[in-house]
């Protein structure tokens, strides 16, 4: 099997792709999802099952606002509630493309999900370290593109996806316009601490996602921090209470169903989040294990600060292959690195099912 050629292709020439389940249904063996391998949270999943779904849940779902103000120690206001991440993606680049017309600024590895929203939305997508002349560092590149056509959104994460690595914060330039931090995986970090400063996250729209942390991907809800109305360092170039009042004006009705509802409000709760902080012990464990027993087969493995991490094997095998023996893993050509696979940490009984599904797949013919 020869391996397939390595060289950058740019997210916005993707499809959206996404892990998870197929037209076959679930893996059963999932690595190609960031859920949390210890889970589902026991405190969580609890109240998603005692969720109330024969009734309407409150449209502006305030015990949640409330409950998460009090978990990030903001107002409510700055809570903007969302049916789900990507929801949230493609609502805020319709918006602030309407209100501060221009491109859309994407890391160079990213989430295809960004690129996708901005094409649907008629915007430009300059991906970071492709613009510009030879020799320019990735920011001078970015910025001599956005240049030519401003970019009005930018986007950052912390940690990264796919590579999970810490994430730089933005320059005090990049805030002029509206910017989001992707934070979703904040809390999977297993090690080290974030770069970004308390007055940086002020600064930008903060996204969380907590079901990946909670094990309970299926339950759709997500929720963005606002910018402060005075980020406190005077850079702010643009009317933030406007852009926060045309994002809650474009939520749909009932953003969040009664399940998503319950889940956001246990995930303020403290004991919820003690079990994701104990949960980092036993996936540090497992990601050990897993990337030792790749590099033995020969797979170049990425260092990562994260339960997942890229591999790339030493002699390509197509996932469909794997898929065939009930293992899923997440090609990550979408997120412009062909040639690589995303894997998360699995308990050994799943490690176990992945090293003989590659044994298969290997010898296969082809």
């Amino acid at each position: 099997m020869s391996h397939p050629a390595t060289s950058h292709t740019s997210p916005h020439a993707q499809q959206r792709v996404h892990g998870g389940a197929d037209a076959r249904g679930a893996a059963r063996w999932d690595f190609s999802t960031c859920a949390n391998a210890a889970g589902p949270c026991p405190t969580a999943l609890a109240a998603v099952q005692a969720a109330d779904a024969t009734r309407y849940p409150d449209p502006a779902a305030r015990a949640v606002r409330q409950a998460l103000a009090a978990l990030h120690g903001v107002e409510p206001e700055r809570i903007l509630l969302a049916a789900s991440a990507s929801e949230f993606i493609q609502r805020i680049t319709a918006v602030t493309g309407r209100l501060w017309p221009g491109a859309v600024q994407v890391p160079r590895w990213a989430y295809g999900d960004y690129a996708v929203a901005a094409a649907a939305w008629g915007r430009a997508c300059h991906v970071e370290g492709e613009q510009g002349a030879e020799g320019a560092s990735g920011e001078e590149r970015v910025g001599s593109a956005c240049r030519r056509q401003p970019c009005t959104l930018r986007w950052y994460a912390d940690p990264t996806s796919p590579m999970g690595l810490d994430g730089d914060p933005p320059d005090v330039d990049a805030r002029r316009f509206p910017a989001v931090l992707d934070a979703v995986y904040a809390p999977l970090r297993l090690q080290g601490t974030s770069a970004w400063t308390a007055s940086g996250r002020d600064a930008v729209f903060v996204l969380h996602s907590p079901n990946k942390a909670l094990g309970l991907t299926g339950v759709r809800g997500a929720y963005a921090v606002a910018p402060a109305h005075d980020s406190g360092d005077g850079v702010a170039g643009y009317d933030v209470t406007a852009c926060r009042k045309a994002l809650q004006a474009a939520a749909p009705s009932w953003p969040l169903s009664a399940h998503a509802d319950a889940m956001l409000r246990a995930w303020a709760l403290p004991e919820t989040q003690a079990w994701v902080a104990d949960s980092h012990a036993v996936l540090a464990g497992w990601k050990s294990d897993l990337l030792r027993r790749l590099s033995a087969r020969g797979f170049e493995v990425r260092a990562s600060v994260t339960p997942y991490a890229v591999v790339r094997p030493r002699i390509w095998v197509e996932p469909a292959l794997l898929r065939e023996h009930e293992v899923g893993v997440r090609d990550t050509s979408s997120f412009g690195l062909p040639g690589w696979w995303r894997v998360s940490v699995q308990a050994p009984a799943a490690q176990d099912a992945f090293m003989h599904a590659l044994d298969l797949a290997e010898r296969r013919p082809g």
